[in-house]
């Protein structure tokens, strides 16, 4: 099976970027650090995605963004053959985004498709590792050869698919989900997902979905995403584990470019002090 991941994201500028981290937006950094702290955890799960070697690295773009700022960037940090494409996004919303990125991938799941699944992630998941993305192909693998997989597909128009039905993905502190993987068989779209009118949150409609169409599914680890304060405070002290950590696994991937940045910034986070009395 022939796997894909892609890279779902906003090319770094400022005011476009974790403007919620501002202090426009009740954050504690500026528009141009949100938007440097973007580009240091962007890079970072870049470079988790090449590491993991599973997978062809996609990279899917804003339709605004400057292409050729991030191409420049992409070949200078990793190298040219590194990322097989940088294509630009043409949704309209979130839900028709992830659509668009996942359609280019599959071209209606004929001879042309560029993988047999595929995955995507944000760029604001720094902590994201290899061995997470590995897992996620290893669980799509087992559970779209199974019975129920085909037997899903078949709910498709695709003919005598060669792979069964399968979706994989994480959860994250907030309902959402930060990777989602399926085959080019899965009976599956976006709609819905992110914009709902009944304010279902987008990991409830991904399993409601799957229920719906009995599609196989599975889980991997917790990858947090960092959109608010509380998110970046809560980062902090998994990046100094995994500072400790590394040492004595040697699977683990530092995110190097988001440790020195806020290093940089100076930024420490504490717990509250609880007063005891006698």
């Amino acid at each position: 099976m022939k796997h894909a991941i892609v890279i779902f994201t906003k090319v770094p500028k400022a005011g476009e970027n974790k403007t919620r981290l501002s202090t426009e937006r009740g954050g504690i950094l500026t528009v141009e650090e949100a938007a440097d702290f973007y580009k240091a955890s962007l890079l970072d799960v870049i470079e988790s995605c090449i590491a993991a070697t599973c997978c062809d690295v996609y990279i899917c773009q804003n339709l605004n963004g400057d292409k050729d700022y991030f191409h420049n960037l992409i070949e200078a940090e990793f190298g040219k053959a590194a990322v097989k494409e940088i294509f630009t996004d043409k949704g309209q919303s979130f839900d028709q985004g992830m659509q668009y990125a996942t359609d280019y991938i599959f071209k209606d799941g004929s001879d042309q498709r560029l993988a047999d699944s595929v995955f995507i992630v944000g760029g604001d998941s720094p902590s994201l590792q290899p061995s997470t993305i590995q897992e996620a192909v290893k669980k799509l693998e087992v559970i779209a050869s199974s019975s129920k997989a085909f037997t899903c597909a078949r709910q498709t128009k695709i003919v005598k698919p060669i792979i069964g039905a399968g979706i994989i993905e994480s959860i994250d502190q907030e309902g959402g989900f930060n990777l989602i993987g399926y085959t080019y068989s899965t009976p599956f779209s976006f709609e819905g997902v992110f914009y709902n009118s009944d304010g279902v949150t987008a990991l409830d409609m991904i399993a409601i979905k799957a229920a719906e169409r009995n599609i196989p599914m599975n889980l991997v680890e917790m990858i947090p995403d960092i959109d608010l304060p509380v998110d970046l405070a809560s980062l902090l002290p998994v990046l100094n584990t995994l500072k400790i950590v590394q040492h004595y696994d040697s699977n683990i991937k530092l995110p190097k470019r988001t440790i020195h940045y806020l290093e940089e910034l100076g930024l420490q986070t504490s717990a509250p002090v609880t007063a005891i009395v006698d």
